[in-house]
């Protein structure tokens, strides 16, 4: 795949930190990658949004945005009320277009949920994905909740006519209670598509050389992983 968008089941469940780890995998393999985050919220123009976090972590990436919007809010809500243009999912399937012209992996990262609304039209990720004919990967929680808000994304997927490679938890904790080890096994199933990573709780705060060296072990192949990853029984 040359474009892969990035969803997660929710807010700061760790798809930033996911998409840098994918990143530094094809960075590994000696794979250029671009960075796309079609509408940053909650950050000032003076301030790092997740693009550049993305950097930081994986290394040498090409990253754009395409909105930036001082609230924390969804992306719709932000536009309106900071009184500027919304992102329209044509500019995001045509810069993902644009920059797979020139890469060989594009990586898209949402904002919030795959449904957060872009636009006062409700246009939201899934619109952009349809149009770039690109796959999906859903990023979730390790614990309660996750299970339905996983098949809910999944739901919303098929109903788009999209397909989701797989599900990688975003934040898989150090002492994992009996629910998030449950889920597991129940993931694959509530997604309707495999398990591709484990994420570790807390690797956004290591030193980027260290993430860099450690991060093809937390991913399944499909994922450019290095065939490392175990799923904890």
């Amino acid at each position: 795949m040359s474009v892969l968008f990035v969803t997660g089941t929710g807010t700061e469940i760790g798809k930033t930190v996911t998409t840098a780890a994918i990143a530094a995998a094809a960075l590994a393999q000696g794979r250029s990658v671009a960075v796309l985050k079609p509408a940053q919220t909650g950050v000032t123009a003076d301030e790092n949004g997740d693009a550049a976090e993305v950097e930081r972590l994986a290394g040498a990436v090409r990253t754009a945005e395409l909105a930036r919007y001082p609230d924390p809010l969804a992306p719709a809500t932000a536009a309106a009320r900071a009184g500027l243009p919304p992102v329209r999912p044509e500019e995001i399937a045509e810069t993902a277009a644009e920059l797979a012209a020139s890469h060989d992996l594009v990586l898209v990262e949402g904002a919030g949920g795959l449904l957060v609304r872009f636009d006062a039209d409700g246009n939201t990720l899934a619109d952009a994905a349809r149009l770039a004919g690109a796959p999906v990967l859903v990023v979730a929680q390790a614990g309660l909740g996750t299970l339905n808000a996983t098949a809910l994304t999944a739901l919303a997927l098929r109903a788009y006519g999209l397909r989701c490679p797989g599900v990688v938890v975003g934040s898989w904790p150090a002492e994992p209670g009996l629910a998030a080890r449950c889920n597991l096994t129940d993931l694959p199933e509530a997604a309707g598509a495999p398990l591709l990573g484990l994420v570790p709780e807390g690797s956004g705060a290591m030193p980027p050389q260290h993430f860099r060296a450690a991060a093809r072990g937390w991913l399944a192949p499909e994922l450019g992983g290095s065939g490392a990853l175990r799923i904890p029984s």
